[in-house]
């Protein structure tokens, strides 16, 4: 896996194969055509299960999850500060820590989506005051994503509440930029709290994108 923060080439053909390959089924109506769509699928399959170490059932259910023309997930994260220190929430699933937040429900904004996010994790009640970033992300780690994914992260200022854990996050609290315990990195990357540090302190900055 590249540590330049690059697609490795598989996965890349992987992805298009399976974007070509289920857009194909979705729109033909020709018989043949869609034999060969398939066969693009079972191609992109192979392809995570060669050169993955993924469960291939995980694969098979991630790849079939989404109909129609495929397009990448969303993520929203919320960058909330008490002075020098950031607000991160432990995840019962890996142990690791992160940026509250989560992956977008449909018909909810964004702003208002990482809001509810911060306040089920935290128990705090906050408002999305600024798009900080847009990041390509879950493309250059181990074990390998299947899903392309988009980052929203936004610079949140606390209204209000009590922090308090939820079933997903079983510890919460805020820690100091210098002392960040182990990050989540499909979820929260360093670089992201370091961002959102420079436009927190600097609210002028323009926002960051891929």
């Amino acid at each position: 896996m590249p540590s330049n923060g690059e697609v490795p080439a598989w996965l890349r053909w992987a992805r298009e194969l399976h974007q070509i390959g289920q857009t194909g089924l979705y729109y033909t109506q020709n018989e043949f055509d869609r034999d060969r769509f398939q066969h693009l699928l079972e191609l992109s399959e192979s392809f995570m299960k060669e050169y993955s170490d993924v469960d291939p059932e995980k694969i098979r259910v991630a790849l079939s999850a989404q109909p129609g023309y495929i397009t990448p997930k969303v993520d929203v994260r919320g960058a909330i500060f008490r002075g020098e220190d950031v607000l991160l929430v432990k995840e019962v699933t890996d142990g690791m820590w992160s940026l509250p937040g989560g992956w977008a429900d449909v018909n909810e904004p964004p702003s208002k989506m990482v809001e509810r996010e911060v306040k089920e994790e935290t128990g705090l009640d906050v408002h999305a005051e600024k798009l900080i970033a847009v990041y390509e992300a879950n493309h250059d780690r181990e074990p390998v994503n299947v899903f392309h994914s988009y980052k929203l992260l936004f610079l949140c200022r606390e209204l209000g509440g009590e922090l308090k854990t939820s079933y997903e996050t079983p510890e919460v609290k805020f820690y100091k930029k210098t002392e960040l315990p182990d990050l989540s990195i499909f979820r929260t990357q360093q670089k992201y709290i370091e961002t959102a540090y420079l436009h927190a302190k600097s609210p002028e900055l323009p926002s960051v994108f891929d």
